[in-house]
């Protein structure tokens, strides 16, 4: 079945491919056949007079081979390397993978990402097929085919570029110790709570290795990263946002609560932590200043799932893989309690006093919690989002008639 499947899904594809093959073959026959008639203009003439269904059977000649019609030396191997990578960008185009239980939030997001980043490319191809421009040579559609196609344990998205860069940063318990337990908790929680985060230096990759590791807090839905700027962006646009030492920041967003910013400056000639990075030379040359304009919010007590991060981090007996599956269960909790929270509110509508009640059970009542129950709503997929509105049934006619 799932074969049946895979061929339906994967039968555009082949189709496409496999006709431009055929649209090559005939253009090298045609060729061939002009040559021929050029050079003999009786030639169509008699074997039209001559023609019969046993034409070949009678005359002893052999049909004739593909070769000799397309006068290709090189078709055969030409036609093995097509079909080769047809079948290598056939299959990894589309990935059969298994799912225990239901997909998680970040998966669904990170489908809608790839479904919609996909309709764009169909869009974009189509738009140039109507302008006239030359089709790409299979070299290029094969690097466009096998970069849409790396799939992880949780994803499935474009990745290629991400497994070629360097991880400055190597994990959230690396970047905990480089910048100081007080600064990553100040950190950690305005990324929790959506505010902008800003980083600020000449380094593109470090910049991007932070980003990495940092978005890994958050659900899918909720990461808005520009990666490096010349100029300030809005915090509308981006919460993770790279910028060049040259990039001017508002004063307004200096003094902001809602924005914390990590200004990555050249250390002085002696390495400032000669034990923690003695293995770290990218990071040996930097040190990380983070201000924020609310730097007394991280001494509240809120934000129960900062408080198990950290100790999960802090905790030097689990390995980072544990930590890392420690942190995704933390996001399906507090995804639940979003989806609880969203169902209640958006669409039953309830009134305040019940949504305090439901706050309470939940473990959140604390405002931190109910800021960050918010801005994680915004991360819910749009699948969820349709599925719970098409369930709300209308008012049966008994219920209108009481």
């Amino acid at each position: 079945m799932m074969d049946r499947i895979y061929l339906i899904n994967s039968w555009p594809f082949l189709l496409s491919k496999i006709r431009g093959v055929i649209d090559e073959l005939q253009g090298k026959a045609f060729k061939v056949f002009e040559a021929e008639q050029f050079g003999c203009p009786q030639r169509p003439l008699r074997i039209n007079t001559a023609f019969t269904p046993f034409l070949h059977q009678r005359n002893g000649n052999a049909a004739r081979s593909l070769t000799s019609l397309t006068n290709d030396d090189n078709l055969w191997a030409c036609l093995h390397t097509s079909f080769a990578w047809l079948l290598k960008a056939c299959g990894c185009r589309l990935t059969e993978k298994l799912l225990e239980g239901a997909p998680t939030e970040d998966t669904l997001v990170q489908m809608e990402k790839q479904a919609d980043l996909e309709e764009e490319c169909a869009a974009w191809e189509s738009h140039e097929e109507e302008e006239g421009r030359p089709r790409p040579q299979p070299e290029v559609l094969e690097g466009r085919e096998l970069s849409k196609c790396h799939t992880d344990s949780s994803t499935l998205s474009d990745c290629s570029w991400n497994m070629r860069r360097t991880a400055v940063f190597r994990s959230l318990r690396h970047m905990r110790q480089v910048l100081g337990a007080s600064a990553f908790r100040m950190l950690a929680w305005h990324i929790l709570m959506g505010n902008q985060v800003i980083w600020k230096g000449q380094d593109r990759e470090l910049i991007q290795s932070a980003f990495d590791v940092l978005q890994a807090m958050l659900p899918v839905g909720c990461v808005r990263v520009i990666s490096y700027s010349e100029k300030y962006e809005d915090a509308y646009r981006c919460n993770f946002l790279g910028l060049s030492p040259q990039a001017e920041i508002p004063s307004h967003v200096q003094s902001s609560e809602f924005a914390v910013m990590i200004d990555v400056r050249t250390a002085p000639g002696s390495n400032l932590y000669p034990v923690l990075f003695v293995d770290d030379e990218p990071l040996s040359k930097y040190e990380f200043v983070v201000t924020s304009g609310s730097p007394v919010a991280t001494d509240r007590v809120g934000l129960t799932i900062l408080n198990k991060i950290e100790a999960a981090l802090s905790n030097e007996n689990l390995s980072m893989d544990v930590v890392e599956q420690c942190l995704v269960c933390l996001k399906e909790e507090w995804m639940n309690k979003v989806k609880v929270l969203f169902k209640f509110t958006k669409v039953d509508s309830r009134p305040k006093e019940d949504t305090q009640k439901l706050l309470g059970i939940l473990g959140a009542s604390e405002e931190d919690n109910v800021k960050l129950l918010k801005f994680w709503m915004t991360g819910l997929s749009k699948t969820y989002k349709s599925h719970l509105m098409s369930s709300v049934r209308s008012p049966t006619s008994s219920e209108c008639r009481n």
